[in-house]
């Protein structure tokens, strides 16, 4: 496959099909003036393709894809699965889901297709099969992009019927099943395949998120996401029938945790996603889910979409502050996006979206300010083509696992507060206010590659796992994990021998029991030399097996105990931080690790600014970027200067 771009694209999704023609010519114009080189178009235009079984009518895209190609626009060419036509669920009922109530849908809405439906699976694959075979000699198809933002699940008798065939190719027999599952617990062992059932709200589920046994739901779950990921396949496969080089690819959603995106970016060619934070979304958090979105294939991302100022869908919709877009959209490329792409390009004038924020407003002037700051960030944009496909070196590694997600979030207790995420982030942040990158890794990573991984709430340790970690650690490396780790094997069954099961050796310790804190509840820590920090959430009651204590526990029963410890293991060092430290007090226990590690941060000098950078052909690219909310001094190595609010330079060295 070529690479994906040979410039940064910058435009979005784009839906003429809702406007009469003399729109079209007003919006060619627009886009130019505002340095949009590209369009997302099809994306929702099944109904209007195919009005109905036997009828496929394709004039209006040949209109738009022959527009857009005769003014030199890059076309991301949608497939327009996303949302089925009327005509198909009233014709085949079944194509709709069944939701975790029991309940069949109506049509309606989207992300409302199973997956498991034979009926769409074949209308699917045929649509893209046309497409395909109408347009892929066009050079202006820049990717093909599958479907749109995959996701939901469905528990319908034909859901049900794939699950036990996808379980038989999984365990072989119902022994090895009712083993893995542990059905010996309230006697639910299963004697035959059709026994078994999907683990919604009439069966097994306590709430979508907590269920009776771990063991079904964590496959349902894996079940889902590998069935939703053949729906794309089918398309891909569809596509490649006609095109053989054009890249091809579906919208993820950063954290999203219905769909195991590892998975999932081992057949895409390349990785896009929607970044959409809120009012109050940390930064930090934004750049994990774009470090994230890197890590699935190790390589360069396309944004596609984001909002050019305001949302619609999120309880408070705030508009982006002046000069924000920029800054968030160059935040984007600093953490190896090649694209930035808009929904949408013309606000649409009904229904749900209706307020959400375009480049073209409902009053149709060019006389805006978001306007405005979408074409000054479209004159900047072309001058950066040169950093297409630049890497993003890192020396530290996050671990990042979707069965850790799930499984985590499955488990009962020993708090509902623990969140797999926010625990993930906590230690991100540490590293981003501190301008060390980091690469977010799958399980199956090249750990050698990396001076010092961080794995907080590692719960669920697959096979193979802990050897290769012992490995790394072995050969020089440092590991950091901690609470709610090494707990559970892939089928949610505890590791028996005592806490961090298959990790404990290297950690050299034994968390014998955990003690969970109530909202409010804190407990101390305290560090040699007198320093304190208060910590919450869960505390491990730690006895030590050849690690040395870094801080004990200030309060309760179990006061005086190690609450973090380093244990040295062959050549390297492994930190078990067990409890959640306020931040003070995790960036101390850090701090120790990254200076064990060597890990060195890439400026020498402290800065609240977000310091990132990219590098190709020998070249380094260096991007500066003021979140904080006041003006900042430049770093001495980029000034001098000051960066105002939202305020972002690019430095070329």
């Amino acid at each position: 496959m070529k690479y994906p771009f040979s410039r940064i694209l910058y435009g979005g999704d784009y839906n003429p099909n809702q406007w009469p023609r003399e729109i079209w010519d007003e919006d060619m114009r627009l886009f130019q003036k505002a340095g949009i080189n590209s369009a997302t178009v099809n994306v929702f235009s099944w109904a209007k393709i195919q009005p109905n079984e036997e009828t496929y009518d394709f004039s209006e895209l040949d209109a738009i894809i022959t527009m857009l190609s005769e003014n030199g626009y890059d076309i991301v060419l949608a497939t327009s699965t996303g949302a089925m036509p009327a005509w198909l669920v009233k014709r085949y009922p079944e194509v709709a889901r069944v939701d975790y109530e029991g309940r069949r849908h109506k049509f309606g809405q989207r992300h409302n297709h199973c997956p498991n439906s034979p009926v769409y699976q074949r209308f699917a694959r045929e649509l893209a099969r046309r497409l395909a075979q109408r347009y892929a000699g066009n050079p202006h198809i820049a990717c093909w992009h599958v479907n749109n933002e995959y996701g939901g699940e469905c528990f319908c008798p034909e859901c049900e019927k794939a699950f036990r065939v996808w379980l038989r190719k999984k365990y072989g027999t119902l022994d090895a099943l009712n083993k893995a599952w542990n059905t010996e617990f309230w006697g639910h062992t299963f004697y035959d395949w059709d026994e078994i059932v999907a683990p919604n709200a009439l069966s097994e589920g306590i709430g979508p998120e907590k269920t009776a046994f771990a063991g079904i739901s964590l496959d349902y779950r894996r079940f889902m996401s590998d069935s939703l990921l053949q729906n794309f396949k089918l398309e891909r496969d569809a596509i490649r029938q006609f095109d053989k080089d054009t890249p091809i690819t579906t919208n993820l959603m950063g954290t999203y945790k219905g769909l195991d995106y590892f998975k999932w970016a081992k057949e895409m060619d390349v990785v896009s996603w929607d970044n959409y934070p809120a009012y109050d979304t940390p930064w930090s958090f934004t750049a994990m889910r774009h470090d994230l979105m890197r890590g699935l294939k190790s390589a360069p991302f396309m944004l596609m979409e984001q909002t050019p100022s305001q949302q619609n869908w999120q309880p408070y919709n705030s508009l982006k502050k002046p000069g924000q877009m920029r800054a968030q959209s160059l935040q984007t490329i600093a953490h190896g996006a090649d694209t930035i792409q808009f929904f949408q390009l013309r606000r649409s004038v009904g229904a749900c979206e209706k307020f959400h924020g375009a480049v073209i407003s409902h009053s149709g002037s060019e006389d805006t300010r978001v306007f405005r700051e979408v074409s000054e960030l479209g004159a900047e944009l072309k001058e950066l083509s040169g950093l297409i496909g630049a890497d993003s070196p890192a020396e530290v590694g996050i671990l990042f696992d979707w069965d850790n997600y799930w499984a985590l979030e499955y488990t009962s207790g020993p708090t509902i507060d623990l969140k797999y995420v926010d625990q993930i982030h906590q230690y991100y942040r540490y590293f981003y206010e501190r301008h060390i990158p980091v690469d977010m890794i799958p399980m199956d990573a090249d750990f050698s590659q990396y001076k010092l991984i961080a794995a907080p709430v590692l719960y669920m340790v697959k096979e193979g796992v802990a050897e290769r970690l012992e490995q790394f650690v072995s050969a020089g490396g440092t590991l950091i994990t901690g609470f709610m780790s090494g707990l559970v094997d892939q089928s949610d069954n505890v590791h028996l021998g005592g806490y961090p099961g298959p990790l404990r050796k290297m950690c050299g310790i034994w968390a014998e029991e955990i003690d969970a804190l109530a909202p409010g509840q804190q407990n101390t820590l305290r560090f040699p030399g007198g320093a304190e920090s208060k910590c919450s959430l869960l505390c491990d009651l730690i006895r030590l097996e050849g690690a040395q204590p870094l801080c004990t526990y200030g309060e309760d029963f179990y006061a005086g105990t190690p609450a973090a410890t380093k244990n040295k293991f062959g050549a390297g060092n492994v930190y078990y931080i067990g409890t959640q430290p306020e931040p003070v007090g995790l960036a101390k226990l850090l701090d120790d690790a990254v200076s064990a590690a060597g890990t060195k941060p890439l400026l020498d000098e402290p800065t609240p600014l977000e310091v990132t950078r990219r590098v190709k052909d020998g070249k380094t690219y260096w991007f500066v970027l003021n979140f904080t909310g006041s003006t900042q001094p430049l770093p001495a190595c980029f000034g001098p200067g000051e960066l105002p609010p939202f305020g972002a330079k690019i430095f070329c060295k």
